[in-house]
């Protein structure tokens, strides 16, 4: 049965399929800006800055992969699916963990440029460059990790029958370096975009507040110079009864 060369996932196809897949990974992060709600909408800016921070870890983990892949004894296809999988389900766990103690870094050590998402005001490049190191950083991490993971026997058997069903070498590199991942960036960047962004809630619970404290002294401004009004037009009517009555007192003592 023939399978991937060597230098299948290096060649003029096979690089041609991850620019591809490249494309379509951005395509899907410009997609998700669309599909946030309108009033949490990030600016331009704000979205390169939350992204790009993927898109340089992306490169570095897939780089990492294609190389391991390559330096494998066997099919290199099926060791960078399995490394890409791994990658994708126990990576973004260990992701998910590191975002999180760093932003209880930040916020215990007031170390306001690793909170991932927030860059200040205006927007500091500075704290985009700290955050895009320490995102390398923990993918590097994340690397580290699933290698030492796939230096188990275990894995020697589940490549051996991973992609066992396909015969051509060609479908094989388009399944593992398009197709498969192509569903699972789009569903891990979309997630790991969460992660990275500026949560809104804060910011939106606040919004809702100052719109309820606005409608309530609106509503008392109101009730108060309603009453004001009402006392006025009392005042005023007081004032004509008591000219009516006087008239009359003038009326009956002058017939008098």
């Amino acid at each position: 049965m023939s399978h991937c060369s060597k230098d299948a996932l290096t060649d003029l196809f096979g690089w041609f399929l991850q620019v591809l897949l490249a494309g379509l990974a951005f395509t899907c992060l410009i997609l998700k800006r669309f599909c946030e709600p309108t009033v949490e909408r990030r600016p331009w800016l704000i979205w390169f800055y939350d992204t790009s921070k993927q898109g340089m870890g992306a490169l570095v983990i897939h780089l990492a992969n294609v190389f391991l892949a390559s330096n494998y004894q066997g099919d290199p296809c099926t060791w960078y699916i399995i490394n890409f999988l791994l990658d994708s389900s126990v990576g973004l766990l260990i992701l998910y963990i590191g975002i999180r103690f760093c932003q209880y870094l930040s916020r215990a050590k007031h170390w306001d440029a690793i909170n991932f998402g927030e860059y200040g005001k205006p927007p500091s490049p500075q704290a985009w460059l700290i955050q895009c190191a320490l995102y390398v950083l923990l993918m590097i991490i994340v690397k580290t990790s699933i290698t030492l993971l796939m230096m188990l026997d275990f894995w020697d058997s589940v490549q051996k029958f991973i992609l066992s069903p396909f015969s051509d070498p060609r479908v094989e590199v388009a399944l593992v370096m398009l197709i498969i991942p192509f569903f699972v960036n789009a569903l891990m960047f979309w997630v790991t975009d969460n992660f990275l962004m500026r949560k809104q809630t804060t910011r939106r619970k606040e919004s809702l507040l100052q719109r309820a404290r606005f409608r309530y002294r609106k509503i008392r401004r109101e009730k108060k110079e309603d009453s004001e009004s009402e006392t006025l037009i009392s005042a005023d009517e007081e004032l004509i009864g008591s000219g009516e009555a006087t008239q009359t007192r003038l009326t009956t003592l002058t017939a008098a």
